[in-house]
């Protein structure tokens, strides 16, 4: 009820607004008539040179017409200004106005929308635009905190953009079963992020659910972050593992990399069977793009999602790892067949190429981290597997995405249990935190985990993929619930999903 009032509340005011847009046209249409008219009569009285006074005393003194003889002042050379009668805002330019502070009220940004608005010169003569600003101040004061420690994290890994390929042959391809328990088709997705909107969640940035303050010797520290959001609404934190368009993914119907169109905007390419190449929106990235793009309340201010990088296939599509260079002994079959079949291969080109997508997708809101370089099992590797993973995460993937101080650890693992956390002498976490990382994300089944210290941010994540998805439809597990209704999300295509071993 609160909700549809607010609503109610908006439109009434939208509509007060464009009321009297149209009675501002019908009066200055009418007033350029008078103005005409004025303009008529002054011409034809033009005639007249002199005009009579009467002074106090009663002589009358002939006062020299401006127009025809000019004053004092002009036969010295001096130019007497123009009188004009002050200008009103040009309408194109408040709209536009407008409109980009009404985006960022939509994205629950008021104090930027109120602020533009105030930066406009003459704001305070447009009615819209002070009405505007009643409006963004009224949305304002109806938010509440969010409760950060109760906000979900859930991730996906690449989207299947044909289910008959990637799910064929269940009982005899590994890599089918494991495409049918960790990945979630385009259909799927869609009809999550759309029924999650309609549920009221907002897309948060993960870094919004904390503050960083930083101390007079340089040294950051972390507390919980406020949130505010309108009543009703519910906060989410989005990432995605892997975007690195494997190897293992060729011929199974995913995107092979991510590239910019026409427009300068990260979309996929996508191989058709006949091996043609078609670019369009065959992934998380330009699906969410879109989505915000047409509903900017889904985000909240601009949030996009986390972005977890593997490197040991190069990342986005893109063979950017130094392996593909040297060729070592150990190198994979994958890659040799790969490079079999890119003799024109060079590895400068491949990650200029891959840095321009990666900086329009930081521009277009998304972030980067680290998923480790080897896809490692951080909870099983020593200490000297874990120093040098980071050295060629450092040295292959952060020259193209940018510095990060994000780590989302593959396979589920972590450095320690809930809740008692990284303690003093968790020489895993020291290392890290020695290379520049303070947030930590691991995978449970968990409605949420949040994990604020004073020193780093943790948070666990849910994954939104093939197993979740079958095993709540089919009522055997119930961990989606909360979001939306599995049954309701799950691709007629997907066959029976295994168990886990």
């Amino acid at each position: 009820m609160e909700k549809q009032q607010n609503d109610m509340r908006r439109r009434a005011s939208r509509e007060k607004q464009q009321r009297y847009f149209k009675k501002r046209v019908a009066a200055t249409l009418g007033l350029l008539a008078v103005i005409a008219g004025i303009g008529v009569a002054a011409a034809a009285m033009a005639s007249n040179k002199e005009k009579g006074k009467e002074k106090e005393d009663g002589t009358v003194e002939t006062i020299a017409d401006p127009a025809v003889t000019g004053t004092p002042q002009q036969e010295e050379g001096q130019q007497e200004p123009e009188q004009q009668e002050p200008k009103e805002p040009e309408a194109a330019s408040w709209k536009a106005v407008l409109d980009e502070a009404n985006l960022l009220a939509a994205g629950y940004d008021y104090d930027a929308a109120i602020g533009m608005v105030k930066n406009y010169a003459g704001y305070e003569s447009v009615e819209e635009l002070t009405a505007a600003i009643e409006d963004y101040e009224a949305r304002k004061a109806e938010c509440v905190p969010v409760n950060i420690s109760e906000i979900p994290h859930v991730f996906y890994h690449s989207l299947v953009v044909d289910p008959a390929k990637a799910f064929a042959n269940q009982d005899t391809d590994p890599q089918a079963v494991g495409n049918n328990q960790w990945m979630t088709t385009i259909d799927e997705f869609n009809k999550i992020t759309q029924i999650m909107y309609d549920e009221g969640y907002v897309l948060v940035d993960l870094k919004d659910i904390a503050e960083e303050t930083v101390d007079e010797n340089g040294v950051t520290h972390y507390k919980e972050g406020t949130i505010m959001l309108p009543p009703g609404k519910k906060a989410f934190v989005l990432s995605l593992d892997d975007l690195s368009y494997y190897h293992s993914y060729d011929g199974y119907g995913y995107a092979s990399k991510m590239v910019l169109d026409e427009n300068g905007k990260p979309k996929c390419e996508y191989i058709q069977d006949d091996g043609t190449t078609v670019v369009g929106d065959y992934d998380v990235v330009p699906l969410m793009d879109k989505f915000i793009e047409e509903h900017p309340d889904a985000s909240y201010r601009g949030a996009k999602g986390t972005i977890a990088l593997t490197g040991y296939n190069g990342v986005l599509g893109y063979r950017t790892d130094i392996s593909y260079q040297t060729v070592p002994d150990d190198i994979n079959a994958d890659k040799k067949k790969w490079l079999e079949e890119h003799p024109d291969f060079d590895l400068e080109t491949e990650r200029a190429k891959a840095k321009e997508v990666a900086d329009a997708m930081k521009a277009d809101g998304w972030k980067f981290a680290s998923h480790t370089w080897g896809h490692m099992k951080v909870g099983e590797a020593s200490m000297e597997r874990i120093k040098a993973d980071t050295v060629k995460w450092k040295e292959n993937v952060e020259p193209i995405v940018g510095e990060t101080d994000v780590i989302i650890f593959a396979h589920g693992q972590d450095l320690a249990g809930w809740p008692e956390g990284y303690v003093a002498g968790n020489e895993k976490f020291e290392y890290l935190k020695s290379n520049g990382f303070n947030y930590y994300c691991n995978v449970d089944s968990a409605q949420y985990n949040v994990q604020i210290r004073d020193n780093y941010v943790r948070q666990s994540r849910r994954n939104l993929d093939g197993f979740r998805i079958y095993f709540n439809s089919i009522g055997e597990e119930n961990t989606l619930s909360d979001l939306f209704n599995a049954s309701d999300v799950i691709d007629p295509q997907r066959p029976p999903v295994p168990r886990l071993h």
